[in-house]
């Protein structure tokens, strides 16, 4: 994904494709979101189909939501905070036994403009994708404004989603 600009067209472009890969698999799909609000679901449930791989998402803003909803253990929270690799980890892992799907994605980061710090600062975003043959991680630096963060990290998201999901077949 590298050179080209995230958008919303991208994004829906991502979700097609990756709807009709889940679908070519006969796997299924769960997401697990903070930072991007609904919009990695939104673009999933905006191609027709996306009910036969898509049983649901959560949105978890909120430290409590990811406890409450997503089994997140609130001492991974007190230790890494919401930003970070292991919350990511478990968020995928809530979403996926919640929704009993083969595949799940989740994504917590700092949007902006407020709520950054030294250690993570405004376009820092950790995504997690969770498979079949296992986890994989990501922590990204994205530049811009809220809604640029945003729209990256729903891009790159369904991009590796949808990379794995060719490789896993």
């Amino acid at each position: 994904m590298s050179g080209i600009p995230a958008s919303q067209s991208l994004a829906e472009d991502l979700a097609a494709q990756l709807v009709a890969q889940l679908a070519a698999n006969g796997r299924t799909l769960a997401t697990a979101e903070s930072c991007t609000g609904g919009w990695i679901a939104q673009a999933i449930t905006s191609v027709s189909g996306s009910s036969d791989v898509f049983p649901g998402g959560i949105v978890s803003y909120a430290n409590r939501a990811k406890v409450e909803l997503l089994g997140v253990s609130q001492a991974t929270l007190d230790e890494h905070g919401a930003v970070s690799q292991q919350t990511v980890i478990e968020m995928a892992t809530g979403a996926r036994e919640r929704f009993h799907s083969d595949y799940a994605v989740a994504v917590s980061g700092i949007a902006g403009p407020g709520g950054g710090t030294a250690d993570k600062p405004v376009g820092t975003v950790w995504i997690s994708w969770l498979g079949p043959d296992g986890v994989s991680t990501k922590l990204c630096h994205f530049e811009g404004d809220r809604e640029a963060v945003r729209i990256a990290t729903v891009c790159l998201a369904l991009h590796t989603l949808l990379d794995i999901v060719r490789k896993q077949g």
